[in-house]
């Protein structure tokens, strides 16, 4: 693991309620009306994100580690893998993936992932679901699946939300990985700060963030959950 991710994440640990690593894949195709990226409804009976729509996805497990079982990153590409196959009978190629995101919870949430979130165009094949974890998909525009969720046809969680926010604005697969591969990964360590329209998501170049105040003068990057809608708040002070 590069020594900054790594003590990144080691700084947003908890001894009372440790981090599990996870990882999971945006996969992405080019659709009739553009770019479309595949969604998975969780089983409502699970006791975590139930109900809810994500990416393929679950904790690393001991046997994707490789053999030295200290390389995380390439754990995490196993496991990115492993998930597309047994979600959704999707075999991917690991030199597709593109380390896109990395996400930590609060240290208030009932269970914490530290989570690699991959982009990988889809390859070819069906989608199947096993009705057991997973029990329905859909290929949607980025946009489309924030609609939904806006309307509450669906439930999405805040790193599904910013990650499709962050993927609406490409025509194509060839752009998104272009740009991809042009910047580095994005790192997310959320705290959920209250305000008067609602509970806000805040990262560390919020002032909130360290203040814990939702109306501390400086920069923002929020992202403000109103019975109305979501909306994303950003500014540099």
């Amino acid at each position: 693991m590069p020594s900054p991710l790594g003590d990144w994440i080691a700084r947003h640990d908890s001894p009372d309620n440790p981090l599990v690593p996870a990882a999971t894949v945006v996969l992405i195709r080019d659709g009739s009306s553009g770019l479309e990226t595949l969604m998975m409804q969780r089983n409502s009976q699970l006791s975590f994100a139930e109900g809810m729509w994500v990416f393929p996805g679950g904790r690393i497990d001991p046997d994707d580690h490789p053999d030295d079982g200290h390389d995380i990153d390439r754990a995490a590409v196993a496991a990115a893998v492993r998930e597309a196959r047994e979600e959704a009978d999707l075999e991917i190629d690991p030199v597709t993936l593109r380390y896109f995101s990395h996400w930590i919870p609060p240290v208030q949430a009932p269970k914490r992932f530290s989570t690699w979130f991959f982009v990988a165009p889809a390859p070819e094949g069906e989608v199947t679901v096993d009705q057991g974890e997973i029990t329905d998909h859909a290929w949607w525009h980025p946009a489309d699946a924030l609609e939904r969720a806006a309307d509450r046809r669906i439930e999405i969680m805040v790193p599904t939300w910013m990650s499709l926010h962050d993927l609406a604005d490409y025509r194509s697969v060839a752009e998104a990985l272009a740009d991809l591969d042009a910047r580095e990964p994005r790192t997310f360590a959320t705290r959920i700060v209250q305000t008067p329209r609602g509970p806000a998501a805040t990262w560390e170049d919020d002032i909130a963030h360290n203040t814990g105040r939702h109306d501390s003068a400086g920069p923002r990057h929020r992202l403000v959950m109103t019975e109305g809608g979501w909306r994303l708040e950003r500014s540099e002070g």
